[in-house]
């Protein structure tokens, strides 16, 4: 969460240049006032809250209700992990040859809070010939926040790639008014499929990682979202309309662990509530526990080290708004989510200890874990916290957004669903089976 916190105390504002709101927004700029309730009482306790973790001394009131973020507390104390220079990180954000690497290498670098992060990620955005690092990138400079933040945004708001263009839009509504806004293009439903939606996710995370037994020493590694995705899975958010409101899927493929080129599927079956008191948005805390196979090895389909049957656990919440010009089932369509997740992992500190990011950022290399299992708990090193985002997109660049599109290989309880005609390969089986695939050496 350490990017989510950058030039957000008055002492950090008043230590660098925040740039001129005058200047960033058009000729009739989004003021407070003129903000619904809902949106400033949103904003200003936003504020108060992120304060409250970088000085206790802007917020009144009970600690327990504003200092107890452990993930923030982590983030104050743990040593980077990613020991690159400066230099290193903004050549290989621009030049590094896998798109994945140069993102990484842009979030690392926002993540150091350096006065020109902001500079070097609209660069990326300008030249990148990624269209996700170019929007992985419009969101770390809305991360950053600030007056200059919204600045660079409205360039990018008449930029030739429609996502890009909402993207910035999004970002930018965000900012001035806590609320996201979109761009007017219609969308398609495809009928006949197992879901609803189909949601591409932008997950980014802190890995928070203990590397002794004394609770002193802790490492970070602050992963962008294709670097998350090659690791853990590319995920995808899976409602159907009749149920979202009480579970969904959250999809998971990772590509290039199976010899044979499939994908590895990892599907997770979320519930929880939705407060759905207000029309246009439904908030939500969701949790998942599924069983899947611990490699304590610490790398996915590797058994080298032994293998343990665990119910693993992960909470996610947030919001999702509704598109009323959008309708699935005489019901508005959501266009997008966002939110924050926590949970638990292990990390093989040997397995990564002196090896350059790109032999550490390799799929199935970190796996989920949990503390409530007696082989499993002690060897639980990571706590795992992050953000996301998910919008509906025009995936095949005819001007349409597609709701459903997305392949994902899920039933509706989460199965594993190969063929995705919407009954599952095996009955219960939710995580490809690792005994009957050869694992990569």
């Amino acid at each position: 969460m350490a990017i989510d916190l950058c030039n957000k105390s008055p002492a950090a504002l008043a230590e660098g240049d925040p740039g001129s709101w005058a200047k960033a927004g058009p000729e009739d700029p989004v003021l407070l006032e003129d903000l619904g309730t809902e949106q400033r009482d949103a904003l200003n306790f936003a504020y108060r809250t992120t304060l409250s973790n970088v000085d206790p001394r802007f917020v009144a009131g009970d600690p327990a209700a504003w200092a107890s973020d452990f993930g923030y507390a982590l983030d104050r104390v743990a040593i980077r992990l990613d020991n690159r220079s400066n230099a290193e990180l903004r050549e290989q954000a621009l030049n590094h040859p896998d798109p994945a690497m140069r993102e990484q290498a842009l979030f690392e670098y926002a993540d150091r809070d350096h006065a020109d992060a902001i500079d070097l990620l609209a660069q990326a955005v300008r030249d990148d010939t990624d269209r996700q690092v170019r929007w992985d990138a419009l969101w770390a400079v809305e991360k950053l926040g600030g007056a200059r933040a919204v600045a660079t945004l409205q360039t990018f708001l008449k930029d030739p790639d429609p996502e890009i263009a909402e993207w910035s839009r999004l970002f930018i509504s965000e900012l001035q008014t806590g609320d996201p806004a979109f761009d007017g293009r219609e969308a398609r439903h495809t009928p006949g499929r197992t879901f609803d939606e189909t949601i591409f996710l932008l997950i980014h995370c802190d890995l928070y990682v203990r590397l002794d037994d004394s609770n002193q020493h802790w490492g970070k590694i602050s992963l962008a979202p294709q670097g998350l995705a090659r690791v853990y899975g590319q995920a995808h958010a899976c409602p159907n309309v009749a149920t979202r409101e009480r579970q969904l899927v959250i999809a998971k493929t990772i590509a290039g662990l199976h010899t044979d080129g499939s994908p590895h599927v990892d599907n997770y079956l979320f519930r929880g509530f939705t407060d759905r008191s207000r029309r246009d948005r439904g908030n939500f805390f969701f949790e998942s526990l599924v069983p899947r196979p611990f490699f304590k090895s610490g790398r996915a389909d590797d058994p080298s080290q032994g293998v343990r049957q665990a119910n693993i656990g992960f909470a996610r919440y947030g919001t999702w708004h509704l598109e009323p010009r959008f309708r699935v089932h005489d019901e508005y369509a959501i266009r997008y989510v966002r939110g924050r997740f926590q949970g638990w992992g292990h990390v093989n500190l040997g397995r990564i200890a002196g090896r350059p990011l790109e032999e550490v950022l390799t799929p199935g290399n970190g796996v989920l874990s949990t503390l409530h299992d007696p082989e499993v708990g002690p060897m639980t090193n990571a706590f795992i916290l992050g953000t996301f985002k998910g919008k509906l997109n025009d995936w095949d660049g005819d001007g349409v957004i597609d709701l459903n599109s997305r392949d994902v290989y899920s039933t509706v309880d989460g199965e594993i669903d190969s063929d995705q005609d919407g009954v599952p390969d095996e009955p219960g089986l939710t995580c490809c089976d690792w005994t009957v695939r050869q694992p990569l050496p």
